[in-house]
């Protein structure tokens, strides 16, 4: 199942042209809004595995896309999960997953412009999580029924407030501007993959390739990093885990290669789709 945010509205992607309005055809069973299943998402499954005739089908319209999970209370990420982009960081090796957190309200959508603070952007593609049942003390094994599906995200970061200060530094501050993490196009069902523990994801900026990896090249696989992540805290339905980019950061290239206004920033996950943003300054709105 793929599931969309368009126009605020939950929707079901049919065919990748058109869309089940769930309230519609749930006969409002369901809301409208994309927030809420993820505390139904038992339920909302099992009714949309049901055979039924498309009913209350709408065009996608790709520029109204949202984020699958707007509003999570919770948005995690896990530094350092590929090993070469380890080393290109000049950092050892973590022996457990290393954990920050991007501030909800850097979420945003899978298209349309983000404004640059000062200092520099970096690009960091990455699959992401959602969380469609609460998990706490959940076991590696367990993970997966916990998961309400994934999504391609960036973890953009502001590396000068990131890194500014003694450590543990400002990680959470420098990656939670307006608009720096972005997720989509759609929520794809793990049962959709042929091993969601392998996935391939890539971003390319201003038409060049900058990052390409699989997911099963992660240190720490998404089921571990569930169990390690429910040890200490609740993860509550809707909640975001973005998993770790891997290797060519444009950060620690020589020369560094920045976001800058007017770029073009593609981000892409095989089974789940595209995202497409460009860039501006902060406050040039016209």
């Amino acid at each position: 199942m793929r599931i969309l945010n368009l126009a605020g509205r939950l929707t079901i992607d049919v065919d990748g042209e058109r869309g089940t309005d769930v309230e519609t055809a749930s006969n409002g069973r369901f809301g409208p809004d994309p927030r809420s299943i993820y505390r139904q998402w038992d339920e909302f499954r099992d009714w949309a595995a049901e055979d039924r005739s498309p009913v209350g089908t709408v065009p996608i319209d790709a520029d109204a896309l949202g984020p699958p999970s707007p509003a999570p209370r919770q948005v995690f990420a896990i530094g350092l999960n590929y090993r070469e982009h380890a080393i290109e960081a000049g950092l050892e090796l973590p022996r457990t997953p290393m954990v920050f957190t991007k501030f909800p309200s850097s979420v945003t959508g899978p298209g349309g412009v983000i404004d640059l603070p000062d200092g520099s952007v970096d690009y960091e593609v990455e699959l992401v999580a959602v969380i469609g049942r609460e998990a706490s003390g959940v076991p590696s094994g367990e993970a997966w029924a916990h998961v309400a599906g994934l999504t391609v995200g960036q973890d953009l970061s502001e590396r000068d407030l990131q890194m500014a200060g003694p450590a543990p530094q400002q990680f959470n501050m420098g990656k939670s501007f307006p608009g720096f993490a972005p997720t989509g196009p759609v929520l794809v069902t793990p049962d959709e993959f042929a091993d969601p523990d392998d996935v391939e994801i890539s971003c390319a900026l201003n038409g060049v390739l900058v990052q390409k990896t699989r997911t099963s090249d992660m240190i720490f696989t998404l089921p571990a990093i569930v169990e390690f992540l429910s040890s200490v805290v609740t993860l509550y339905p809707g909640d975001l885990i973005f998993t770790g980019t891997p290797a060519g950061i444009g950060f620690v290239r020589d020369p560094q290669l920045l976001i800058g206004p007017g770029d073009d920033l593609v981000t892409t996950a095989a089974g789940i789709g595209q995202m497409r943003h460009t860039f501006r300054h902060a406050g040039d709105h016209s």
